[in-house]
């Protein structure tokens, strides 16, 4: 089960920190840009990671949710259980905090390429890529992998989603 969290979190940090505003501009924050540290240090000085990952999730969050279906679950937006399961690993310091994905626009790109599978089925806006019940399967999570691959290569939008 760690594996697949851990695998949830470096999607979400590769597919928050090319969906900044420095890189793809999906959304327009710059949680992972230097220019942040100064900002956050004050208040988040032992957890600036933390807080780079939970501000960067909340506005990728905000962008899924404005163009799914209520309901629906996504990269961003995952069961509850999910969550504090992410979060709590995230606190246990189990998840290396220096990932490549946000050393770079490539490298970042380059992980999201190493997770993909084929990304035959995904168009722009929104794309089913399975069920929620198999969201540690290296299927789904391939399928979601690629299907941000497709869309940065293309500079489209798409939204992999899950259904209940």
């Amino acid at each position: 089960m760690t594996s697949g969290l851990s695998t949830l979190i470096e999607m979400r940090d590769a597919v928050g920190f090319l969906g900044e505003r420095s890189q793809y501009g999906w959304w327009p924050t710059a949680f992972y840009d230097a220019s942040s540290r100064p900002f956050l240090e004050p208040v988040f000085a032992k957890t600036i990671r933390s807080a780079q990952y939970h501000g960067v999730v909340a506005a990728a969050r905000r962008l899924h949710d404005e163009n799914l279906s209520v309901g629906s679950f996504h990269l961003f937006r995952l069961p509850e259980e999910t969550e504090q399961d992410l979060h709590n690993l995230l606190q246990r310091d189990a998840y290396d905090q220096t990932k490549q994905a946000l050393r770079g626009k490539d490298a970042a790109l380059n992980l999201l390429k190493r997770m993909a599978s084929s990304s035959s089925n995904v168009s722009e806006g929104p794309t089913a890529v399975g069920s929620i019940k198999d969201i540690n399967s290296s299927r789904v999570l391939g399928d979601i992998a690629g299907a941000y691959v497709w869309a940065f290569s293309r500079n489209a939008k798409t939204y992999p989603y899950l259904v209940a």
